[in-house]
């Protein structure tokens, strides 16, 4: 019997060691998480971000990284419209809206595609461009037609055939 014991001890062990040590990240899935391109966008999500481990989440079309959590991700959020308040920014052929609003995290909603992604950033540790640029969130994202694209302030809505 003791050997069973010590087996059963070393595979829970071994189980725990495998799993790591990051717990599971609670999130809410957005209003349109079930939408056919926010699986696409899953599952493309990278391993890492920016020097972020991904961790597992619980909830559809989301996506979280760092330990403590520095990036979060989530598909089918609200589509927006145009804004004159917010930033736009083309990084790697999509456009994203800037939110710094909730300082030291940056908020970016991609604009001009349905699904709608938004990626939350900790800029304390690392930088919205670091997470956005060259990684497999892009590749995601890109996965959803692009419907329209950012304008100057002063010019016409511009729509993408």
């Amino acid at each position: 019997m003791p050997l069973r014991r010590l087996a059963a001890a070393v595979c829970v062990l071994a189980a725990l060691v495998l799993s790591g040590c990051s717990s599971t990240v609670s999130m809410q899935p957005s209003n349109d998480a079930n939408n056919p391109l926010c699986a696409e966008v899953t599952v493309r999500l990278p391993d890492a971000v920016a020097g972020q481990d991904r961790r597992w989440t619980d909830a559809q079309a989301t996506g979280a990284w760092g330990d403590p959590t520095t990036v979060l991700l989530s598909c089918g959020v609200a589509v927006p419209g145009p804004t004159a308040n917010l930033q736009c920014i083309t990084l790697e052929g999509i456009d994203w809206l800037v939110d710094p609003s909730k300082e030291p995290w940056m908020r970016m909603t991609t604009y001009g595609r349905d699904p709608a992604v938004q990626v939350f950033v900790d800029t304390s540790k690392v930088s919205g461009d670091a997470v956005l640029a060259n990684t497999g969130i892009v590749s995601g994202v890109q996965s959803i037609p692009k419907k329209s694209e950012c304008i100057a302030p002063d010019a016409e809505p511009k729509d993408v055939e």
